[in-house]
């Protein structure tokens, strides 16, 4: 804009300085249009110095907003800053605690599960105890029972028999309580055909006795010790018909039958016998065993009480 004007009052004075002389009609013209460029040119110099001073002014308000700009970029950066402070700070109170907590549950667990296998190697060696200490009340009762009549002397027949005719297969050679504890004996000292044997013989001459259920038992306990899984289901059922009243050996055959059954890979038929044994004695240790196998084979473990049963507690 400035530079337009400047080049009209240049025009101007160019066009004054080559035309002719006036004539004096013409001065006063020449005087308007020489008062009119001093006009034209104080606008010209006043136009300009307003766009100085608006141009001052946008300097000053471009100034100061990248000054504000800068600020804001300042308060920007210490916001950010104090953010990733807080956020580490937050992370080392909560992040590093959970991992700890993580890493202490993880050792807890361990810990716990050291703690259950040395339960179940307890609860075990208990009953081993508790087996051992049976048998030995077994044998004291064999030990207080009275001995069998001498056999006869000077080949005098036995009582009962006649004279000269021979002692039949079925007729005992030895005493109940002898027999018990030599089957007893053989059974711990890892002589289990022997021992078999014996309890085999015990059954077919005492099979009337108070210890002849426990006999039985130990028939069946050897066929599974030696992993004849069919012979002792078999066993087991004939002790379970057999003798199912006044005997301590009904929960240690229902838990056998099932580990048989359940090791001839008939689950649910063990599982049955399980929750039999859980049903009849949820307080016997066999109980708990029971329920660690139906655990292991993914059923529920519910345990009913079930009414007190004096005859088949009896040890």
């Amino acid at each position: 804009m400035k530079s337009q004007y400047l080049h009209l009052a240049a025009v101007a004075v160019l066009v004054l300085a080559v035309a002719p002389l006036p004539a004096p009609a013409a001065s006063r013209e020449i005087q308007d249009l020489q008062r009119e460029m001093g006009l034209l040119e104080d606008q010209v110099k006043a136009l300009q110095q307003s766009q100085n001073e608006k141009l001052t002014e946008i300097k000053t308000m471009v100034q100061q907003a990248i000054d504000n700009a800068n600020k804001a970029n300042s308060g920007v950066a210490v916001i950010q800053s104090n953010f990733e402070q807080n956020t580490k700070g937050l992370e080392n109170r909560v992040v590093t605690p959970v991992v700890t907590l993580g890493t202490r549950m993880d050792q807890m667990s361990n810990d716990f599960r050291m703690l259950q296998n040395s339960v179940s190697d307890l609860t075990s060696i208990v009953n081993k105890l508790q087996a051992q200490l049976t048998d030995i009340s077994n044998a004291i009762k064999v030990l207080q029972a009275p001995p069998a009549p001498p056999p006869p002397a000077n080949g005098a027949a036995a009582p009962g028999t006649v004279p000269g005719q021979s002692v039949s297969a079925d007729t005992p050679t030895v005493s109940a309580s002898d027999l018990y504890a030599n089957a007893l004996r053989d059974r711990t000292s890892g002589k289990l055909d022997l021992a078999l044997q014996e309890f085999s013989d015990y059954l077919k001459w005492y099979g009337n006795t108070d210890l002849a259920a426990n006999a039985q038992f130990y028939v069946a306990y050897i066929h599974y010790s030696q992993a004849n899984y069919d012979d002792a289901v078999k066993e087991f059922d004939l002790m379970l018909e057999k003798y199912p009243s006044d005997n301590n050996k009904i929960p240690d055959a229902l838990y056998y039958k099932g580990m048989s059954l359940t090791r001839l890979g008939h689950r649910t038929q063990g599982a049955e016998e399980f929750k039999k044994l859980l049903k009849e004695f949820p307080n016997n240790d066999y109980s708990r065993q029971a329920c660690s196998q139906l655990t292991s084979m993914g059923l529920r473990c519910t345990a009913t009480a079930a009414a007190p049963k004096g005859t088949r507690k009896k040890s």
